[in-house]
């Protein structure tokens, strides 16, 4: 019998070849008449990395290129890291499947073992996120926090090399690389609240592909889907499409679904923290509403500096 071809599109990193490959071996696990094709796709996010993400454009720059494929019909799918998401897709794209969430956590690597409260007074802590930065300067002020760019080898190799005294990255990857190891301390979400849709993979591909949504369907993960739907609303609300200092984390329990979110000052000065929770089948409004409380709270001016400002 002849086999039906699925082509994945992918970017070159490691993680990002680790996660398609996941993919790709479950497919063909599951039906042996598939064979996924793995499409490597240089993205810009990809070839600048001399630059903080904030000022070269943010979150699409690690999809931008894997989308105009999909939409040429160059591929049939792609898999993202949802936290690389920006919180619109183009026309004609969906987000049609969800495999189960890994750990939407992060976690810290240090020279000195240990986690965030172990850090000795002025470590050198590497990281490429303002979200990161501000909330870790929010609960040790006295940490000397560094802007790092890289795949998640390159920063280990920072690290290594003594250029930081830890580096924070986040838990879902280093498991899918096999690095789990390295970890030293979890950052958990009442110091760092993770990036909206942290942790879980989304498999893009056409709207109009229902040949490649009905394939995929055996991955999907109804809770997942849920948590990341309430996450995303939460982050469109906010205009979060660049590389903003916003958290935020759902959780499904049963037929509810709790979420909470953050915006703060890139120097740690304020974080602004709030809940909302509600059915799973009003997701979306649960992460509107915790924007919208935010919003209140003096969240759209701090956004509005932030999108001006650089790491110091």
């Amino acid at each position: 019998m002849k086999s039906e071809v699925l082509r994945l599109g992918t970017r070159r990193s490691a993680l990002a070849m680790a996660q398609s490959i996941w993919v790709k071996e479950r497919i063909e696990r599951h039906d042996r008449c598939v064979h996924v094709e793995l499409v490597p796709i240089s993205t810009k996010g990809d070839r600048i990395l001399d630059r903080p993400l904030n000022e070269i454009g943010g979150k699409g720059l690690f999809v931008k290129e894997i989308e105009e494929s999909l939409l040429r019909g160059d591929i049939d799918l792609a898999v993202h890291s949802m936290k690389d998401m920006p919180a619109d897709l183009p026309e004609g794209l969906t987000l049609g499947v969800f495999p189960e969430r890994e750990s939407p956590l992060d976690v810290m690597v240090s020279v000195h073992g240990g986690g965030l409260d172990e850090l000795p007074e002025g470590s050198r802590v590497g990281t490429g996120s303002l979200r990161r930065c501000a909330q870790l300067r929010s609960v040790r002020p006295d940490l000397d926090i560094l802007s790092i760019r890289g795949n998640v080898d390159t920063r280990l190799r920072k690290l290594d090399e003594g250029r930081f005294d830890a580096v924070v990255l986040a838990e879902a990857g280093l498991r899918r690389l096999g690095l789990e190891a390295r970890v030293s301390g979890v950052l958990l979400p009442f110091q760092v609240l993770p990036a909206v849709g942290q942790g879980a993979l989304g498999l893009e591909m056409r709207v109009k592909d229902s040949r490649t949504r009905d394939m995929l369907a055996f991955l999907h993960d109804e809770p997942t889907m849920i948590a990341v739907r309430a996450e995303r609303a939460f982050l469109k609300e906010l205009n979060g499409g660049c590389q903003v200092p916003i958290g935020g984390l759902a959780v499904v329990e049963g037929s509810r679904v709790s979420f909470t979110g953050m915006v703060g000052e890139v120097d740690g000065s304020l974080i602004i923290r709030r809940t909302a929770d509600g059915p799973c089948g009003e997701a979306d409004f649960v992460g509107k509403s915790a924007a919208w409380s935010l919003l209140d709270a003096g969240a759209g001016e701090i956004l509005t500096k932030a999108y001006r400002q650089c790491f110091v």
